[in-house]
């Protein structure tokens, strides 16, 4: 039979305090102790899962041929900028069908047409550029952009710089009116402000195919 045995809340506290300080003090390299009953780790481990799912998943370009001939990874295509060049759209969206409340009443008539930009705002730029023109866009690209590739195998170019990439899709293309590349897409106010640049010299070029 054992007794147990209560402390004030000062008390309490004063020795919770020490062992803080005391676990604080202790070098990295220090013994460990155990404070009460443990029992092991009876989850695998995260990235063993992630591995094993990994070498067990489809060949996939067994399945449906080489990369490169995915519809899916297909980017949409633009042409070289002829010349610097700045313009600014507003994204007009119109409503396809009618909004309305949880009460009935229309919220937003179909037809209805309004700029997204006066309600949101959009933190990162696009950065769209052809795939030779990868070493300009790394550069140029703040950490929170998106680059965008015209063409090419992004997931690869992804693997050997270290960057995320993605491709182009058409309905991006469509919706922001864009023709060539490199063109750098940001937000001014209730605007998108599309900055398209000259080609740059070959020694500033990415060395990708």
């Amino acid at each position: 039979m054992s007794a147990e045995i209560r402390f004030p809340d000062r008390a309490r506290h004063a020795l919770l305090g020490a062992l803080m300080l005391g676990l604080a003090s202790q070098p990295a390299q220090g013994a460990t102790s155990t404070i009460g009953r443990t029992w092991p780790i009876a989850e695998p481990d995260a990235m063993s899962e992630i591995e094993a799912r990994v070498a067990n998943a489809p060949d996939m370009a067994a399945k449906f041929g080489p990369r490169a001939n995915w519809s899916a990874l297909k980017a949409a295509s633009l042409g070289p900028a002829p010349a610097d060049r700045t313009r600014s759209i507003i994204p007009f969206y119109t409503v396809d069908e009618e909004i309305r409340l949880t009460d009935g009443r229309v919220l937003y008539p179909r037809g209805f047409t309004f700029n997204p930009l006066d309600y949101v705002s959009l933190p990162q730029r696009l950065v769209i550029v052809h795939p030779r023109d990868l070493s300009w866009a790394l550069k140029a690209a703040r950490f929170t952009d998106f680059i965008l590739l015209t063409a090419g195998d992004a997931l690869e170019l992804s693997e050997r710089t270290g960057r995320p990439l993605f491709i182009l899709e058409e309905r991006v293309k469509e919706r922001l009116g864009l023709t060539v590349a490199p063109v750098i897409v940001a937000q001014e106010g209730n605007k998108l402000v599309l900055r398209e640049y000259a080609p740059e010299r070959p020694a500033h070029r990415s060395a990708w195919p």
